[in-house]
């Protein structure tokens, strides 16, 4: 992390330190991890998540088990929740939207995404809605084992009257999730489109207790993640250790506003006990 913030540290003036978890995570049924009357469901599709399966591939585990990568996401969590929810939000438009994307292709931002929005679904009080807005190379639905649904770009294009009909339940209760949809040749005006801008805007305004990640394309070189980037109010920028060229993370971040909470993964870090992952974690503040 101390590596990133330095060679950034002309585009920031503040960091923010480690807090301890401030929310109790939730109870989850490890047979039946959906189960809960705390939070009204919406009337929507429901796609099934192979939870099990997902945590023998590394991911955060929702089923109670103990893993080093739930302790590491729960610190990034806590970071983003505070932004969200915290005195930094009454001065952040959009603080509970966040964007995740990286300088260039590969750095395991959808891991990242994937991951932080499990995380959030295991908090007592909060509800997650993933959005895969990666609609030239999207992976959410594959990850997470998910037969392709109709989403996001079929709601721009017009083809899905209400957004409730792309929003799909899970049969993890917290959580949320907006395919990416099928391909199309405009998806990038789509993305790009007021149609978009309006829908980020109920998204963050429709439920005030709800986090919404958006997994977005990589910064350099598509024009339409700096769009998106407008939208949200805080943005966390995954790099690879030992691959990410500081060069690029550098012209990735001055395409961003200064005044957004811009956050920096620093996935696959080298960790005292060898494992094969890990991530240092900040954030940075322009002025």
């Amino acid at each position: 992390m101390s590596t990133i913030e330095e060679a950034l540290k002309k585009h920031a003036s503040t960091s923010v330190e480690d807090e301890s978890e401030s929310q109790t995570a939730a109870p989850v049924d490890k047979k039946h991890p959906s189960r809960s009357a705390s939070v009204k469901q919406e009337e929507s599709p429901q796609v099934h998540i192979p939870l099990e399966d997902l945590e023998r591939q590394g991911y955060v585990s929702v089923l109670g088990n103990r893993c080093a990568i739930n302790e590491e996401f729960r610190g990034i969590k806590q970071k983003v929740l505070s932004n969200a929810f915290g005195p930094l939000s009454k001065s952040l438009p959009n603080a509970n939207l966040i964007m995740i994307s990286s300088a260039t292709a590969s750095e395991g931002k959808s891991f990242c995404a994937l991951n932080l929005a499990l995380s959030i679904a295991l908090e007592q009080d909060k509800t997650v809605l993933l959005v895969d807005c990666d609609v030239l190379n999207p992976s959410l639905d594959k990850k997470m084992q998910i037969k392709p649904k109709q989403g996001l770009i079929e709601y721009l294009s017009s083809e899905a009257d209400d957004v409730q009909d792309i929003i799909h339940l899970t049969n993890l209760e917290k959580l949320r999730f907006i395919t990416a949809g099928r391909q199309h040749h405009l998806s990038s005006e789509l993305l790009a489109s007021e149609k978009m801008a309006q829908l980020a805007e109920e998204f963050v305004s429709r439920y005030p207790d709800r986090l919404v990640i958006m997994d977005c394309p990589p910064l350099l070189g598509i024009n339409e993640t700096s769009v998106l980037s407008t939208l949200a109010g805080q943005i966390l920028i995954v790099v690879e250790e030992g691959r990410s060229a500081m060069a690029n993370i550098k012209t990735a971040v001055s395409s961003l506003d200064r005044n957004k909470a811009i956050g920096f993964v620093l996935n696959k870090s080298t960790q005292p006990d060898n494992s094969n992952y890990g991530y240092g974690y900040g954030y940075s503040y322009g002025r």
